[in-house]
């Protein structure tokens, strides 16, 4: 009888233990499929599921995300949000909380994330200049004032570079600056200067090579190319527009949001009506295509087949679509008021899109335009899914 009970009393545990891992089994979760929706208005986000096309949980009281960027840790578990506030938050995707808050600058204006994984950039408008810090526990490592003749400078176009470097960029100094942390956690600072007037905003290609940034105060871009020895920055576009008429402009377009598509890049052109085809190897204009509006984003399909616009406002309730081997539109529609942000899945097979003024974000088929789901949301702005760990500048 001894025998007999402990063998059911084995058996019994066996059942527990069993039942327990199974349950600790369902509640796993890949973070493959997740990415954060930004509520501007109320200063949350949501943790969204880009297979089942939900939300899944928010997260609140996450300060002023009126102007919010994010990146991802190595392993798509943490967002490190930037907020207009200075914040610097880190949200734990898994488990919906804050993993840790930090208030870092009076000002800020997005952020980057090494290519190791171990530091966090954050860009500042006041005060001017670049602040990192470790990603693992949000503790400072580095300032980098961005000091020129005139007192400091507003930062822009901060981007992570191969190597364990970032690139950023002066808005009052006209300058762009590298910050080298290849060698330990002392940058080696290195700044290239008169680069154009008043750069508003910067992208790097997704290969690390190109570093291009915007110039408000002028015609055209300015490039360099970090693989130069030695580097040297030089304008491109030079005569685009000039001459010509300029409407106001009612929203700086990202160049973040920059398409490419085979041998040519897809951007926004600032103050008309038009998005600029730009060769890739040489960097000069291959054509133009008339558009809806002003266009804010560009962005390519990830085969690089079409390229999705929205536009500022007063235009802001319409996406056209245009097909990369002819240049022209394919499609338009309205999906509502303030479309501000739209974001593919990893492999091109949907969009989502924010519609701010309808507090919805809406998720497209990529290939028919038709409207797969709708997911409400309160003023939703930036969307930022997690394959965006693994790509440069992004």
């Amino acid at each position: 009888m001894k025998v007999f009970f402990t063998g059911l009393l084995i058996l019994a545990l066996g059942t527990v233990i069993t039942g327990t891992l199974v349950a600790q089994e369902s509640s796993l979760r890949g973070t493959g499929d997740l990415g954060i929706v930004i509520e501007r208005a109320t200063g949350s986000l949501l943790i969204i599921d880009s297979t089942t096309r939900t939300a899944i949980n928010r997260v609140d009281e996450l300060g002023d995300l009126s102007h919010a960027s994010a990146v991802f840790s190595r392993d798509a578990r943490f967002a490190f949000v930037f907020g207009r506030d200075g914040g610097l938050t880190k949200v734990d995707l898994l488990t919906g909380t804050v993993a840790k808050r930090i208030v870092q600058a009076g000002n800020a204006i997005g952020g980057a994330i090494s290519d190791d994984g171990t530091l966090v950039a954050v860009s500042n408008y006041e005060p001017g200049g670049i602040r990192v810090f470790d990603a693992e526990t949000l503790q400072p490592i580095a300032e980098i004032p961005a000091e020129w003749s005139e007192g400091r400078s507003k930062t822009v176009g901060l981007v992570d570079a191969p190597g364990r470097r970032f690139v950023f960029t002066l808005w009052d100094a006209g300058e762009t600056w590298i910050a080298d942390f290849s060698k330990g956690n002392q940058p080696q600072i290195t700044k290239f200067q008169g680069i154009g007037d008043r750069p508003y905003d910067a992208l790097i290609t997704a290969d690390g090579r190109h570093y291009v940034a915007g110039l408000y105060g002028e015609d055209g871009l300015a490039l360099m190319d970090l693989w130069g020895d030695p580097i040297e920055p030089r304008r491109i576009l030079g005569d685009y527009g000039r001459g010509e008429a300029k409407l106001p402009v009612y929203k700086m377009p990202h160049l973040e949001g920059w398409a490419l598509a085979g041998d040519r890049f897809v951007l926004p052109a600032v103050g008309r009506h038009e998005v600029l085809w730009v060769d890739r190897r040489g960097f000069k204009e291959a054509g133009r295509t008339k558009v809806h509006g002003q266009p804010v984003f560009a962005v390519a399909r990830p085969d690089g087949r079409h390229v999705w616009v929205n536009f500022a406002h007063p235009d802001n309730d319409t996406i056209q679509v245009i097909d990369t081997q002819t240049g022209k539109i394919i499609k338009q529609w309205k999906p509502g008021p303030a479309v501000l942000h739209m974001e593919f899945t990893a492999r091109g097979h949907e969009v989502w899109v924010s519609v701010r003024d309808s507090d919805m974000v809406q998720v497209y088929d990529a290939r028919t335009f038709a409207r797969k789901a709708e997911i409400p949301a309160k003023s939703p702005s930036g969307i930022f899914l997690t394959s965006r760990a693994h790509r440069t500048g992004l």
